[in-house]
């Protein structure tokens, strides 16, 4: 999650991980004509349990769509020219075009953007083709107003598909050598993200290759009726607070396959967040999936209807956390530090050096109330022997929480090294074929366990 202040918590942090490769495929080059017409594509398909899209359009383009390629405005596609005004003015004729509309990024080309905003609403649907590979400066510095600057930016469309072969590269290494987790004598700033969708509405984006990004590679804000499927993202392991995906205050997202590699969350769900769904996702190196964030300041915060069904994770920092009505179904984990986690005590700070925030935070107690919260079908090993950690509040305890036919363990052999599992203040609506058995750590008292018989 992107460069945090205080996170007042009562997050349950997923962190599923799984090492894959993230593999950039070379699409051929297409004619530059500026106004070519183009076949349709299919679309995108749907699962039965993700939240039902709303979007009229059938797949990315529509006949009789106008092509506007970048290069007939003057990009050069040379990764050394600036060809943001060319990005710029070629949107502006798409989106105002009275026909569906595609930008064509050509394949074989690489094109160097500063910081791109590109606004609706538009008059028609408008496809973002991208075949070749936009790449960012290394100097970043400047970039953005007081806040979280963004590198590719769409605002207020409605009816956008982004698709392709190609990548961007946000080259974010300079972001993360002088950010404060890494450098504790550099002041901690935030860092651009990658590609962001702001305020937009009946959003596809397909197929795409997001890495290196200086701070959360694809982010989602304000967003209505969103598909997103066969996605690579990759990012060094050790990128500070590097979000492989981060949604807020959205409602009807589906995330339809993607592999990711990040230095923090894999998927990270914050506050605001309705009907999420997510599947087939592929994680690790990172923090996992997290459904988190929220209560800040000791505030409330609201995220529900989230289910994360079919995950593959592997060497991740955690296994889960979160708030009320979230599943999380169908995982495996390999090599996982701890598997499940609900932690209402769980905190970070703007200065990473300082504790006394944390401190504070928990002194007051979570502002936020976890329930309804479903594992089932999880199994794996895990690093540390807790691999089930239900550490709630005691002023709000965490109530109906189920566990079923969750089989986790440790690598190593002999009773000493056996898979535990503590808990806190935790209340299980139900536990049925769990190992290790829930609440099992010598750590863990009667009053810490409460099983709620239905």
């Amino acid at each position: 999650m992107a460069s945090r202040t205080l996170l007042a918590t009562a997050c349950l942090l997923v962190l599923l991980l799984l090492t894959l490769g993230g593999a950039l495929v070379e699409a051929h080059q297409g004619p530059r004509s500026p106004h070519r017409k183009v076949a349709p594509r299919r679309g995108l398909s749907t699962t039965a349990n993700a939240p039902e899209s709303s979007s009229s359009a059938d797949g990315y383009a529509t006949e009789n769509a106008t092509t506007f390629d970048v290069g007939s405005f003057g990009a050069a596609g040379d990764g050394k020219t600036d060809d943001t005004a060319a990005f710029q003015e070629a949107w502006t004729q798409a989106c105002s075009s009275e026909q569906p509309a595609i930008v064509l990024v050509p394949a074989g080309q690489s094109y160097l953007l500063k910081e791109t905003s590109l606004s609706g609403p538009c008059k028609s649907r408008v496809t973002f083709r991208l075949e070749g590979t936009l790449v960012a400066p290394e100097d970043k510095s400047g970039w953005g107003n007081p806040g979280h600057p963004r590198w590719i930016k769409f605002t207020g469309v409605d009816g956008l598909t982004v698709t392709g072969e190609g990548a961007m590269d946000g080259r974010g290494k300079s972001s993360w050598r002088n950010s404060c987790r890494t450098n504790h004598s550099m002041p901690c700033t935030f860092a651009p993200a990658e590609l962001t969708f702001a305020s937009c509405s009946h959003i596809e984006v397909e197929g795409i290759t997001l890495r290196n990004a200086p701070q959360i590679h694809l982010l989602l804000e304000r967003c209505r009726d969103v598909t997103l499927s066969r996605l690579t993202i990759s990012s060094p392991s050790d990128s500070p607070e590097n979000d492989g995906i981060h949604v807020g205050h959205s409602d009807g997202v589906r995330i339809l396959g993607a592999k990711i590699k990040a230095g923090d969350d894999c998927l990270s769900v914050a506050t605001g967040t309705t009907n999420l769904y997510a599947t087939q996702i592929e994680c690790g190196p990172g923090h996992g999936i997290s459904i988190g964030s929220l209560g800040r300041g000791n505030s409330r915060a609201e995220v529900s209807n989230v289910t994360v069904d079919g995950a593959r994770v592997s060497g991740t920092l955690f296994g889960a956390r979160i708030k009320t009505g979230i599943r999380f179904l169908n995982m495996a984990m390999d090599r996982v530090k701890n598997p499940i986690v609900i932690d209402q005590n769980y905190c970070t700070t703007s200065d990473p050096s300082s504790t006394a925030a944390c401190d504070h935070q928990q002194s007051q107690g979570s502002a936020v109330q976890v329930s309804d919260v479903v594992f089932s079908n999880i199994r794996g090993t895990s690093v540390a022997r807790d691999a089930i950690r239900l550490h709630c509040s005691e002023a709000f305890p965490c109530r109906d929480v189920v566990l079923r036919d969750v089989q986790l363990k440790t690598r190593k052999r002999g009773k000493k090294n056996a898979a535990t599992s503590s808990c806190e203040n935790a209340l299980l609506a139900e536990s049925s074929n769990v190992s290790p058995a829930p609440c099992s750590s010598a750590t863990t008292t009667k009053k810490d366990f409460v099983t709620l018989i239905r």
